[in-house]
């Protein structure tokens, strides 16, 4: 008896689970963007022309960054406000110190809109220790 009220309940929440996730999907319409985690090598490669952001501080910042990145404070209050004005159709290449920033701040981007987003795996040491170019 035990073991068929154990099976039935079990069986119950199996059919709920699976009605919620579908409930769930239909409701948001779209899919969320994917975050692609990618070496050194790789975002050299296909960030060329693209929009690049700094989110370490100004004072990280000013020691060295990657040409062509704009630097947004992951840590200031108006990060979501100044990073919500790129277009979220587009990639967007994020990099901090050694990547720790970045694995929140790429979740966030997701939740704004952000489709297509590329995290430097590492940070800008990584990309120190292979020997890229460091604008300072």
């Amino acid at each position: 008896m035990k073991t068929t009220l154990k099976l039935s309940l079990l069986f119950f929440i199996s059919i709920l689970n699976i009605n919620c996730n579908n409930q769930n999907s239909s409701k948001t319409g779209a899919p969320l963007g994917e975050i692609n985690q990618v070496s050194a090598a790789e975002f050299k490669e296909k960030s060329v022309n693209q929009t690049i952001i700094d989110i370490r501080t100004p004072q990280e910042y000013g020691q060295g960054y990657i040409e062509g990145a704009i630097n947004i404070n992951y840590f200031d209050r108006s990060f979501l406000d100044q990073v919500s004005e790129f277009d979220k159709n587009k990639p967007i290449f994020i990099y901090c110190r050694s990547g720790n920033r970045t694995s929140s701040a790429s979740k966030k981007l997701l939740k704004l809109g952000f489709t297509e987003v590329y995290d430097l795996q590492g940070g800008i040491i990584s990309w120190a220790r292979d020997k890229n170019e460091i604008v300072k």
